[in-house]
């Protein structure tokens, strides 16, 4: 039994090389997230091409006055009930002539809340300048709110791991593993055990804020999986709707390893290991496969040690500390 200090290795996805770089356009934001934010298109489908490029909401009222030094152009712009009070303190052709610098710079689409509506001019100068104006009954605080954690999702870095992704008691499992290892059959025998499916073979990973990962499955694949000798079969649908789920926090990553490729195996676990994921640290443990092994059940005996380990419970730590304390009991002077 070692009795020195724990050590630490990470391992570094290779997926990391391939993330993808989120393009958030004016289409995608309306078609994903137009009915939760109550958006209604108001005037021409136009400047629906146009890119969001970057995470947050920004209110014009500066630019409306005529400033655009240290303008956010990037951003989507809200009209809230003071900008458009503003607005209509002005006269009908200076207010035509400030929203029409509004809308010449490269701004991705404009949003009126509180249900207001812009003028006939107005709208004629969006249409011209090929500028999407968008309307909701929000007000406008809780619409910038709700929109930029929309957004925040939307521009998450995004990689794309080989392997299959479970929910046990309430810990994300990612398995990994050579194809052929029996990932697909471990998964299907936890399935039957009660724990649910999130994705099969290909798991989409993303960066929340840089604090944790969410895994789900590619939409062609999601709720699917292929079982060797019987071919693809539907969970939802051969186990029950709560054999699945949509998304889970990423927790532990298990790899799934031919015995005879093994240079080690542990057999303490205080020798701790991670796998990064997009600059986040993961927990990881390898399972040495050879027939008569049952991995389902290794894999989860894993996932509930990991969730003793979130919990303050280290059982490794926990012997090492009491075969500690007792050699020291037996040998106070430490004579050798």
């Amino acid at each position: 039994m070692p009795n020195g200090p724990t050590t630490t290795q990470t391992i570094t996805s290779a997926s990391d090389q391939r993330k993808s770089v989120p393009v958030v356009t004016v289409e995608s934001f309306f078609n994903t997230h137009g009915e939760k934010l109550a958006l209604r298109l108001e005037g021409p489908r136009v400047g629906f091409h146009r890119k969001i490029r970057e995470p947050t909401i920004n209110r014009p009222g500066l630019a409306l006055s005529g400033f655009f030094v240290y303008f956010a152009e990037k951003r989507v712009q809200v009209l809230g009930a003071a900008e458009n009070t503003y607005l209509k303190s002005l006269s009908p052709k200076l207010r035509v002539k400030r929203f029409r610098a509004l809308c010449e710079q490269k701004i991705p689409c404009v949003v009126i809340s509180r249900g207001a509506h812009l003028d006939d001019p107005m709208m004629a100068v969006a249409a011209d300048e090929e500028i999407a104006i968008f309307r909701t009954p929000m007000i406008t605080m809780k619409f910038i709110n709700a929109a930029t954690i929309a957004l925040e999702v939307d521009f998450s870095p995004t990689v794309t791991e080989f392997g299959s992704m479970v929910d046990i008691l309430g810990v994300g499992v990612l398995i990994r593993g050579v194809s052929g290892i029996g990932k697909s059959e471990s998964v299907l025998q936890l399935i039957e055990r009660g724990y649910s499916l999130v994705a099969d073979d290909v798991t989409r990973i993303t960066s929340l804020e840089g604090r944790e990962l969410m895994a789900t499955a590619p939409e062609l694949t999601r709720y699917h999986m292929e079982v060797r000798g019987i071919g693809i079969i539907n969970v939802a649908s051969v186990f029950g709707i709560g054999a699945i789920r949509v998304e889970k926090r990423l927790d532990l990553v298990v790899t799934l390893k031919d015995w005879n490729e093994m240079d080690e195996v542990d057999r303490t676990g205080l020798d701790r290991e991670f796998y990064e994921i997009l600059d986040i640290k993961v927990p990881h443990v390898t399972i040495p496969v050879r027939p008569g092994r049952d991995l389902a059940r290794l894999i989860e005996v894993a996932a509930m040690d990991q969730k003793l380990k979130s919990l303050g419970s280290n059982a490794a730590l926990e012997f090492n500390t009491k075969l500690l304390n007792l050699m020291e009991t037996k040998n106070p002077d430490g004579i050798a």
